[in-house]
């Protein structure tokens, strides 16, 4: 999932979440980060029927949802690439951080103030300073 969308451009990144991400990029950003259903929805901000309204119609998610979902592969990406290990970068996302007030790095992601954050805790890690 984050391999694909880090190899767009900004303005594909653009048109595929207008366009709306699916519900199995979804599920697969759930399996990665071993989230539950309700943690899941609430990074997307949608409702559990309404998650499953659009998986049993197969049609995508908002865009509200689809950039959330692309700001986490933005992320994730980042992380992978600091750890070198997508299995390690994985486990740190889904792991509550005291720098983000008890947060996992997956659920900061759920505004793009609280993606900035973990960026730079992600930037001090690769830079051998102190997160």
């Amino acid at each position: 999932m984050a391999h694909s969308v880090g190899k767009m451009s900004e303005s594909d990144r653009i048109s595929s979440i207008k366009a709306g991400h699916s519900v199995a990029m979804a599920d697969a950003v759930r399996e990665t980060f071993n989230m539950d259903m309700r943690s899941l929805v609430e990074l997307l901000n949608v409702s559990t029927a309404t998650y499953e309204r659009r998986r049993v119609a197969d049609k995508p998610l908002d865009v509200t949802a689809s950039e959330r979902l692309d700001r986490v592969a933005t992320v994730a990406l980042h992380a992978e690439s600091v750890f070198e290990d997508s299995a390690a970068a994985a486990k740190w996302m889904s792991t509550p951080h005291k720098a983000l007030n008890g947060n996992s790095p997956v659920m900061n992601c759920e505004t793009a103030i609280g993606a900035k954050q973990v960026l730079r805790i992600l930037n001090a890690l690769e830079w051998g300073g102190v997160a």
